[in-house]
């Protein structure tokens, strides 16, 4: 309990709400309202910084960066000039309502004014107070093909202890300067965004050695005279890209060539080491089996039964033979792929299920496996092609194979390269798995 000689403390010796008078309560306020803003700002920073170390494309992460930043510091234009090995603007990515046009109309600062000053330097200018010399803000506000500014913030990005590129704040909707808090805000998350540009280069890196890994399993195609072949291959549009589909064209001397395609269940680094094994086993039994399309496979179950290979694997195997002139025979087995479409002359597509699909390799060596057989006339358009290319989350597998079938009839007439190309741009290029397309046209018409 106070008394009136204890000054209007407490028994803490705090002092009492009534012995504050208005100064120091509005003092108070404004500390606290500074602790909120500054609790809100950290917590601004924070959403930052994770949404830019959650990207992992750099172009995405560039974007999310200057996007960041001017949210983070209330700037109505933002723009990240991209810097090469020497130092050099090679890319401008603006962010904002008319910023490209603000920061000169999207040109890199090649020439003079401030923007070319910015470039030259890691340092951190603020306007008002960087620029507080006359000949500094003339200069901002008169660059060529620059609006005047404000007040302006640069903070320098850094990838490793080099300057990847420079971050540029202008205007303040209220017409406030920027201030050292802004500045503190938006130097952490520059630092943040350091990380994750190099984190988007090694990622990059190693995509395409992922990628290149890839093709280099697939082989390039013999000169099969009077039959054309062209093959694709795309890896899947989301991560991981690679995964166990293949295409192979086996042409053993005095023999029929033969043609594969083949997809190890699975999408992932694992899948594309077993793609490579039961590949080549293949490989080595094709060119030493003379006989039908289904005594491939039987044998490469047993080898791949024998050597304990416990994969998953469906595959198409095809002979194609001249029977005569411009008359062909195709001979095929099934591991439970999916099977081939034949585009005959005269406007006709259909797939050739045949009699039985069999059932994928790696589940039963004894299963007995069966040959299918179909006359093909020169000029006719043979696709094998692994699930990926039909497969869509969005609709069923039926629906997908009539949608490709459709695409290739329509397609039929064209050159067999600018065909398979046209297939797998047809429905955008992006798919949820690797795909591998092998076309087959006999004869020497069509292109």
């Amino acid at each position: 309990m106070s008394t009136a000689g204890d000054g209007g403390r407490g028994e803490a010796g705090l002092p009492l709400l009534g012995g504050i008078g208005e100064t120091e309560l509005d003092r108070l306020q404004a500390g606290l309202r500074r602790v909120g803003h500054l609790h809100g700002r950290l917590r601004q920073l924070l959403d930052a910084v994770l949404a830019v170390s959650g990207e992992l494309e750099l172009n995405a992460v560039l974007r999310t960066v200057v996007d960041a930043a001017r949210e983070l510091a209330g700037a109505r234009h933002g723009a990240l000039c991209v810097l090469d090995e020497r130092g050099r603007p090679v890319e401008l990515i603006c962010s904002g309502a008319g910023s490209r046009e603000f920061f000169a109309a999207g040109r890199l600062p090649c020439g003079g004014g401030l923007l070319r000053d910015l470039a030259r330097g890691p340092e951190a200018p603020r306007t008002p107070g960087w620029a507080n010399r006359a000949d500094r803000a003339d200069r901002m506000n008169r660059a060529e093909g620059h609006a005047p500014a404000a007040s302006l913030l640069g903070v320098a990005i850094r990838v490793r202890e080099n300057v990847y590129g420079n971050l540029y704040l202008a205007d303040r909707p209220d017409g406030d300067a920027f201030s050292d808090t802004d500045e503190a805000v938006v130097t952490a998350l520059a630092g943040a965004a350091g990380v994750a540009i190099e984190n988007a280069r090694l990622y990059q890196r190693l995509r395409q050695a992922t990628e290149e890994f890839q093709r280099r399993l697939l082989p390039e195609l013999p000169d099969l005279g009077p039959l054309q072949l062209q093959a694709r291959y795309l890896p899947a549009s989301v991560e991981p890209r690679i995964g166990g589909d293949w295409y192979d064209v086996i042409h053993p001397p005095g023999g029929a060539p033969c043609l594969v395609v083949g997809d190890v269940v699975g999408h992932d680094v694992h899948a594309a080491t077993v793609m490579s094994r039961v590949s080549n086993m293949l490989r080595v039994i094709a060119c030493e089996e003379e006989g039908p399309p289904s005594r491939i496979l039987r044998r490469l179950d047993e080898v791949m039964g024998r050597l304990r290979q416990e994969a998953m694997v469906t595959a198409l195997v095809a002979r194609m033979e001249e029977r005569g002139r411009g008359r062909w025979r195709l001979e095929w087995a099934s591991a439970g792929h999916l099977p081939p479409l034949l585009l005959a002359p005269g406007g006709r597509a259909r797939y050739l299920y045949g009699d039985d699909q069999g059932v994928p390799l790696g589940v039963d060596p004894g299963l007995p496996r069966t040959d299918q057989q179909e006359d093909v006339a020169d000029g006719s358009t043979l696709l094998m092609f692994t699930d990926g290319l039909v497969e869509d989350s969005r609709h069923s597998l039926e629906d997908g194979m009539d949608d490709f079938a459709r695409a290739a009839l329509a397609l039929a007439d064209s050159p067999l390269p600018g065909l398979c190309d046209a297939l797998l741009a047809h429905r955008g290029g992006a798919f949820a798995d690797d795909v591998a397309l092998l076309g087959l046209r006999p004869g020497a018409g069509g292109g």
